[in-house]
C-alpha cells in the first residue's frame, strides 16, 4: 500500500490524462501555488539542508529567552474587563545598595541581554550568506517551473556565490547591533534635544531598507553577472521601485511570528506558542520563505532586468505573457549579464 502510494505521488495516477499546455497556470498567482503543492517535500528537504547553518542564530534567540525568563517573573494576569488570561513578565527593579531604584526594571534588564544577543548573532548571521545563495538558485528554479537537484544544484550555487553571500551576510550580521547601538544612543541624546529624534528614526529607516533589499540580493546573486558594487546597488533600487509589493511580501512571510508572538503576549500557552514556531522554522521555514521571494523577484526580473536584455526568455512557468505595463521608475544598471 505505502509503495502504491509513492508511486502515485511521484508519477501520478494511472488512466488519468497527460499535462497539456492548456493546464499550465495562467498567472503568478497560479504559478506560486502550483509550484509549491508540486515542489512542498522537496523544499522540507532542502529546509533540513540549510538549517544547520542557521541553528546557531536559533541557540542565540533561544538564550535571549532563556535570559528574559531568568530575568523576570512569569505571572498569568487576568483582564478584568473581558475576563481574559495573558503571560506578563515582571522584571525586578535594579537597586544600589541604599535600595534605591537606579533604572528601570525592563531598561535595566532588556538593554543589556539585547546588546549580547545581537553581539553574539554577527558570527551566527555572517556564516548563513553561502547557504542563502545556495536556497535562492533552487528556489529561483522551482518557483518559476524549471528542474534544480535540492542537494547537487544547491551545492554547485554556495561554490559559485560564497564570496558575494559572505559579503551580503556580513553586512546583515552587523546592522541589528548598529540599529540597537544608534538607537539608544540617540534616544539618550533626545533628553537634551528633541532633534536626535530625526537621525534616530533615520536608522531604523536605513535598516528597513537593507531588509527589504535582501528580498532582492541573493536571487540577483545566483541570476546575474554583478560586481559586489552592482549587487547592492540593485538590490536596494529593485526594493525601493517595488516598495509596496515588498514590504507586502516580507510582511506575509514574517505572519507565523507575530502569531507566535500574540499568542505570548495573550495567552498562557507562550511555551506551545514557541515550540511550534522552532518546529515550523525547522521543517520549512527558511526554505519556504526563501520560495516566497523567489516568486516575486521572479516577476520584478521579467518586468525591469530580464524584458531589456535581447533573447532572454520571460515568464517561464506561465501558458502565455502577462500583460505587464512598463512602469517608469529608476532603473537598475544596464550592464548587467544573465548566468
Amino acid at each position: 500500500m505505502f509503495s502504491r502510494l509513492m508511486n502515485s505521488y511521484y508519477y501520478g495516477k494511472s488512466g488519468k490524462g497527460d499535462y497539456r499546455k492548456d493546464d499550465l497556470p495562467k498567472n503568478r498567482w497560479q504559478l506560486f501555488w502550483e509550484m509549491l503543492r508540486i515542489r512542498f517535500s522537496g523544499l522540507c528537504r532542502l529546509n533540513l539542508t540549510v538549517f544547520a547553518a542557521w541553528l546557531p542564530a536559533m541557540i542565540v534567540i533561544l538564550l535571549l529567552f532563556n535570559a528574559v525568563l531568568s530575568a523576570s517573573d512569569i505571572q498569568v494576569l487576568k483582564d478584568e474587563a473581558t475576563g481574559v488570561s495573558y503571560s506578563a513578565f515582571i522584571y525586578a527593579a535594579q537597586v544600589d545598595d541604599a535600595g534605591t531604584e537606579i533604572a528601570p526594571a525592563s531598561s535595566a534588564a532588556v538593554d543589556g541581554v539585547l546588546q549580547m544577543t545581537f553581539l553574539l548573532l554577527i558570527p551566527c548571521i555572517l556564516i548563513t550568506g553561502p547557504v542563502q545563495a545556495g536556497l535562492a538558485y533552487v528556489t529561483r528554479n522551482w518557483a518559476r517551473d524549471e528542474h534544480a537537484f535540492a542537494w547537487a544544484d544547491f551545492r554547485d550555487a554556495v561554490k559559485e556565490n560564497w564570496k558575494q553571500g559572505l559579503g551580503i551576510s556580513a553586512i546583515t550580521s552587523v546592522i541589528p547591533y548598529l540599529m540597537f547601538t544608534c538607537y539608544r544612543f540617540y534616544g539618550q541624546m533626545m533628553n537634551q534635544s528633541v532633534f536626535y529624534m530625526v537621525p534616530q528614526m533615520l536608522t531604523i529607516a536605513l535598516g528597513v531598507v537593507w531588509s527589504l533589499g535582501l528580498v532582492f540580493m541573493y536571487p540577483l546573486m545566483v541570476t546575474y553577472k554583478l560586481s559586489f558594487r552592482q549587487l547592492l546597488r540593485n538590490g536596494l533600487m529593485l526594493a525601493v521601485a517595488r516598495l509596496p509589493m515588498t514590504v507586502g511580501v516580507r510582511l506575509a512571510t514574517l505572519i507565523p511570528l507575530a502569531i507566535a508572538a500574540l499568542v505570548m503576549l495573550f495567552t498562557t500557552g507562550w511555551i506551545y506558542a514557541m515550540l511550534g514556531l522552532a518546529i515550523y522554522y525547522i521543517v520549512l521555514g527558511f526554505a519556504f520563505v526563501r520560495f516566497v521571494h523567489a516568486s516575486f523577484t521572479n516577476a520584478v526580473f521579467d518586468k525591469y532586468i530580464n524584458s531589456r536584455i535581447e533573447g532572454v526568455e520571460i515568464n517561464r512557468g506561465l501558458a502565455k505573457e502577462e500583460d505587464d505595463d512598463y512602469v517608469d521608475a529608476d532603473e537598475p544598471d544596464d550592464d548587467i549579464t544573465v548566468q
